[in-house]
């Protein structure tokens, strides 16, 4: 009576099954529980956006428009503008950009929209960085595509390599995933990188999504945007520059406001349009609270430094406890230490076990590939508590491994 496609190629979600490989493990009740397993800020939503979804009382016997408030959609096309320094009246908030309940319906919805049921011959492939964020995975698969990992390690930079393709496969090529800042390994795309990526699904005619919720945390330059990037390539005179691009943006990390769940997507009208018809069918409406205090939030560019300050001094903290361990390296961007402790599992069994500290093993968030997973050797850390409780987490994870 199940589809099968959600009940035998779906495996377990990651957390259920880090959930069950420290089920049977009594941890030392001595030490306080830290929980670096989830990328959940830690961090308090400003209190100004608190103060919108409190006050905002008359909306809630209404249902909100699903194509997103107007003011909410030009806040969101003000941000883009200035954030990826694009010109002025470029984005029209009516086709270019259209918000999301947070980024993961919108790269979860990507591939639904753009999987037909045949492509170049056989079954549509989806193309997705491995390790990845679940919902790619949740997205090829249940549209019907053939999921296609593409390992990102050390020796690529942790970025795929899709160019090394080849021509058959990307005939079939539906979507091909990215997320830069990369989770879980930080690294960024340069524009060079995207731009050639680019260029690839346009001739394939093939949808780039692009997952750039941790655009907005980094320890260096700002990292590059996919929609800066096509802006560069534009070969239509600005008529229609982000043709066969999707981006897909947060306030869960960007503004410390993972409850809020509000997103957005960006980039192709055609594939706006058709991510709007998906979710006037089947898609949640965002509250008008939820709505209205996200345009204060993405007007708002005093916060996100705070933020991205918060992240700078506990990878400071990471530098000084593990910086000749576990091949530690700071990433260019997002929140997560990609620890190399030689099996990802028994560490974090020895770690709930013995230091009461959840990690997240590589090996969860990675699917095999030729027999082999690149990740089993890693376990993914959230720097996303205040600057103590990092301190405490790291240094008993740097004495019990």
């Amino acid at each position: 009576m199940f589809n099968p496609r959600l009940t035998e190629t779906l495996t377990d979600f990651p957390f259920a099954r880090l959930n069950a490989l420290i089920a049977p493990i009594t941890p030392p009740a001595h030490l306080s529980m830290i929980n670096m397993s989830v990328g959940e800020p830690q961090g308090a939503m400003p209190a100004f956006a608190r103060q919108i979804v409190v006050d905002e009382v008359d909306g809630w016997n209404r249902y909100p428009p699903n194509q997103g408030l107007p003011d909410l959609n030009l806040a969101i096309c003000e941000w883009l503008t200035r954030r990826y320094k694009l010109p002025q009246g470029l984005l029209d908030p009516n086709v270019h950009v259209h918000p999301t309940a947070g980024s993961k319906e919108g790269v979860y919805i990507i591939s639904t929209v753009a999987t037909p049921q045949e492509k170049g011959g056989g079954k549509p492939i989806v193309a997705l960085p491995n390790p990845f964020y679940q919902a790619y995975l949740g997205g090829a698969v249940l549209s019907g595509g053939e999921p296609l990992l593409v390992n990102a390690e050390a020796s690529n930079g942790f970025l795929p390599d899709y160019e090394s393709l080849d021509e058959a496969t990307w005939q079939r090529m539906s979507v091909v995933y990215l997320c830069s800042p990369a989770n879980p390994q930080g690294a960024i795309a340069s524009k060079e990188y995207l731009q050639k990526l680019l260029k690839l699904c346009r001739k394939y005619d093939t949808v780039l999504a692009v997952d750039e919720c941790y655009a907005e945390i980094y320890t260096g330059a700002p990292p590059p945007g996919a929609l800066e990037a096509a802006l560069e390539i534009d070969e239509t005179g600005g008529k229609d520059p982000f043709r066969n691009l999707a981006v897909f943006h947060s306030l869960s990390k960007r503004s410390n406001a993972a409850g809020l769940r509000s997103g957005f997507m960006a980039g192709d009208p055609k594939l706006v349009a058709m991510v709007l018809r998906w979710r006037s069918y089947g898609g949640p409406q965002i509250p008008f609270a939820v709505q209205k205090a996200s345009a204060a939030l993405w007007r708002e560019e005093t916060h996100p430094v705070q933020t991205r300050e918060w992240y700078v001094k506990n990878f400071r903290i990471a530098e000084q406890i593990l910086h000749n361990r576990f091949s530690y390296y700071t990433p260019g961007g997002g929140f997560f230490l990609w620890l190399d402790v030689g099996d990802g599992e028994e560490a974090t069994r020895k770690l709930w076990g013995e230091a009461h500290v959840k990690v997240l093993p590589g090996a969860y968030a990675c699917r095999e590939t030729n027999g082999i997973n690149i990740s089993e050797r890693y376990i993914r850390v959230a720097l996303v508590h205040d600057e103590k409780t990092t301190r405490e987490g790291l240094q008993r994870l740097a004495s019990v491994l």
